[in-house]
């Protein structure tokens, strides 16, 4: 597979005529060459969206919503192609690739929807024949940048957000999912968006780092959102907040899930599979550590234990069964060797699955975690989750928020206002209640607290993100002024 840049909606090569290549985790084979661009392509790419947003800036609502929801038709119309690019470039199993490409189509009907609803509100005036108001107005270059981890619908919300809200966007795809990135914007342009509304750019990672800050210096680029790394996110922020530029990012998460003394097991431990392995554990909001009360803590860690031995992993590409495929890089494999080892020797148990070889790992559970063993608090990223066992209610909040980051968490509990109150408590940007802590509807707002950013994407939320808030007044010219 190769890949281009995109530009004023014509496909080129990158200036220098650089590439890049992404390798499969397992064989080392390259599975897409993607353009390399460099910073004269990236401000090509910003020149050619700040003239486009002159005109785009003031389109109507309803020439908004048709792209949209035709890009909702097309990405369904190329749902197969979507699912074989991200099947070879990510690693991803046909579940979680075709999850994607529904998500994506509710994520492109839903910011359709939202073409109506930004709106202003009339204001109490103490200032005679006033009317006084507020409207909100697109700001210009949105700067987006998703990873490769959810390339379908994360890409989606950051590119069909800020457009729908009126401004252009200049979007740099993932080194790791180049041409799954560019099949989500060839499908906006398809839908019809004019030139230069998205610029769709892709470097190498050696000069991932120059581009960007290139990207975010240019003084037309009034936002910029990021998902991505906890430490990637700062240096982003660093940089923005430079050039006071605000900065909407989603980050990293270490999402528990707390089993309370009532808890049904076996609604906790469907949620706990699926939270915890669904796409190899590398989804911000996979389950990474159970917070369970000792009383009913070996009932369900058996009964885990059970429905993981059953998960199929290996290579989703050549076995249709595989829930649990490779990890996107064989560097990963060694990093959680190193966390497994770390709490084993610290006392903690592995009960079934075991170490990594290179991208290739079973579905793993380390139970018997303690706060003095790396992996208590630091992201795996992988097929692996831990079980942390606590007694009462108090403890399990506070080992629930023991962690530097906030932007997923479950509670479970037969006594659902126990369980609600437990809720409110734990610091997340979104916690559910008798369910898995990966959920994502594009109708609710989705960020985090702490270490894992802010901001809102989704829902009406998104909204304040990407616009101006401005303050208008009608007067009579000839009022009188106090001198």
């Amino acid at each position: 597979m190769q890949t281009q840049l995109i530009i004023d909606n014509e496909a080129r090569d990158a200036r220098e005529g650089k590439t890049f290549s992404r390798l499969s985790p397992l064989t080392g084979e390259v599975v897409t060459e993607g353009a390399a661009g460099s910073v004269d392509d990236a401000i090509d790419a910003v020149e050619s969206a700040s003239k486009a947003f002159v005109d785009w800036s003031q389109s109507g609502p309803t020439q908004r919503r048709a792209v949209m929801l035709k890009a909702a038709d097309i990405i369904e119309a190329r749902a197969g192609e979507f699912i074989q690019t991200m099947m070879s470039e990510v690693g991803a199993a046909q579940l979680w690739a075709g999850f994607n490409v529904f998500l994506t189509a509710q994520l492109f009907r839903e910011a359709a929807g939202l073409a109506t609803q930004i709106q202003g509100e009339t204001l109490p005036t103490d200032k005679p024949g006033t009317l006084s108001m507020t409207v909100r107005q697109p700001v210009g270059v949105i700067f987006s940048m998703a990873p490769w981890n959810g390339p379908g619908v994360l890409a989606a919300r950051a590119i069909a957000y800020p457009i729908v809200c009126g401004n252009t966007v200049v979007f740099r795809a993932s080194e790791t999912s180049p041409r799954t990135h560019a099949i989500i914007a060839e499908v906006l342009h398809e839908a019809g968006l004019p030139a230069g509304v998205l610029n769709f750019i892709t470097s190498s990672p050696d000069e991932a780092g120059r581009v960007v800050e290139a990207i975010i210096a240019h003084p037309a680029v009034r936002r910029i959102n990021f998902t991505g790394s906890t430490p990637v996110g700062r240096i982003i922020a660093e940089q923005a907040g430079r050039h006071l530029k605000p900065v909407l990012l989603e980050l990293g998460g270490k999402a528990p899930l707390v089993v309370l003394d009532d808890a049904d097991i076996d609604g906790a431990v469907n949620a706990a599979v699926f939270g915890s392995f669904m796409y190899q554990g590398q989804i911000c909001m996979s389950t990474e550590r159970f917070v369970v009360d000792e009383k009913v803590a070996d009932e369900f860690v058996a009964k885990f234990v059970a429905r993981t031995r059953e998960i199929v992993s290996g290579d989703p590409m050549t076995n249709p069964d595989v829930i649990v495929g490779p990890m996107v890089r064989p560097e990963s494999g060694a990093r959680i060797n190193g966390l497994i080892d770390d709490a084993v020797a610290k006392g903690a148990d592995v009960v079934v699955g075991g170490h990594a070889d290179g991208a290739s790992m079973g579905a793993t559970i380390v139970d018997n975690v303690k706060p003095d063993m790396a992996i208590y608090d630091q992201e795996t990223f992988g097929p692996i989750t831990t079980v942390v066992r606590v007694s009462g209610v108090e403890e399990a909040v506070q080992v629930a928020n023991d962690t530097e980051y906030g932007l997923a968490a479950a509670v479970f509990g037969r006594d659902t206002t126990r369980a609600l109150q437990v809720a409110n408590r734990i610091q997340a940007g979104h916690v559910h209640v008798n369910g898995a802590t990966v959920q994502n509807e594009a109708q609710a707002p989705y960020g985090g607290t702490k270490a894992s950013g802010y901001g809102r994407f989704d829902g009406r939320a998104v909204i304040n993100e990407f616009t101006e808030l401005k303050w208008i007044t009608i007067e009579p010219s000839d009022q009188q002024y106090p001198f």
